[in-house]
């Protein structure tokens, strides 16, 4: 999922939606997938994610599809352990087949199901509409029709801008550790955490310097000195944004009565 949160430029649908509206479906799309407990409502979120990737994906095919897929496949991965530990954990219900002397019931894989779907389907949201929304207007519209002070309207969209900065940041010290001999293509995920573990440190070091220099830049540029009247760039909201919050109201809406009546 290498840089899954960078800006994908583009001139879809989705693109040219309001900054706030991209943020509020997001949160609306995750509150359903855990007030939902159907299956098949969940995989229908998930499946409405990857057509918001489609149509992000626009004629320019800027990745956006693929990345989708990548974070997905990530998920997937995650999902495993969590699937084990859940298994693990849970042991109320009925047995339903037995490992040795372990018995694996089946609420512990209901709940194990429900919660990879809702990771799922909660996570890919945000995830996607991030990668079309420039992270200055975001900044912006926060600040402006939120009135949110720009300092922690900065603080968010810096620590969103970081996270594709050091994973790269990590790639490139892995690289350099393999040209030095080093294998990490180890099958032992815990003998591989081990081994990514000290990595760390020089990756803190690297972090701490690239967030001092961030800061002194801020500062030259008037960082202390910006306040809701210096956003002069006006957002509006048009016909797709409204239909786009009322799909986003629907699936809401759509969990919680399913919720309720099943």
């Amino acid at each position: 999922m290498k840089g899954f949160l960078d800006y994908l430029p583009g001139g879809s649908v989705l693109h040219k939606m309001h900054p706030l509206i991209k943020i509020l479906v997001s949160i609306l799309i995750c509150a359903a997938a855990f007030c939902s407990s159907n299956y098949f409502f969940l995989l229908g979120i998930i499946v409405f994610n990857i057509l918001m990737g489609v149509v992000g994906n626009g004629k320019e095919h800027n990745g956006l599809l693929a990345r989708t897929f990548g974070i997905l496949k990530g998920l997937v991965k995650m999902s495993i352990f969590l699937v084990i530990l859940q298994l693990l954990v849970i042991r109320k219900g009925d047995p339903l087949f037995m490992i040795g002397s372990f018995a694996i019931t089946d609420l512990a894989l209901e709940k194990s199901l429900l919660l990879v779907l809702r990771l799922i389907g909660a996570t890919l949201p945000l995830s996607i509409l991030i990668s079309v929304t420039n992270l200055s207007d975001l900044s912006n519209t926060l600040v402006k029709y939120l009135h949110i002070p720009y300092k922690y309207a900065f603080t968010f969209t810096s620590a969103i801008r970081f996270i594709p900065v050091f994973s790269t940041e990590m790639n490139g010290i892995i690289e350099s550790q393999q040209a030095r001999g080093v294998d990490f293509e180890v099958k032992n995920p815990f003998k591989k955490f081990g081994m990514i573990l000290p990595l760390c440190f020089p990756l803190l070091i690297s972090s701490v310097r690239k967030i001092e220099s961030t800061a002194t830049a801020a500062e030259l540029r008037g960082f202390y000195l910006r306040t809701r009247a210096s956003c002069t760039k006006a957002y509006k909201l048009h016909f797709r944004d409204f239909m786009f919050t009322l799909m986003g109201l629907a699936i809401l809406t759509g969990a919680i009565i399913i919720n309720v009546l099943g």
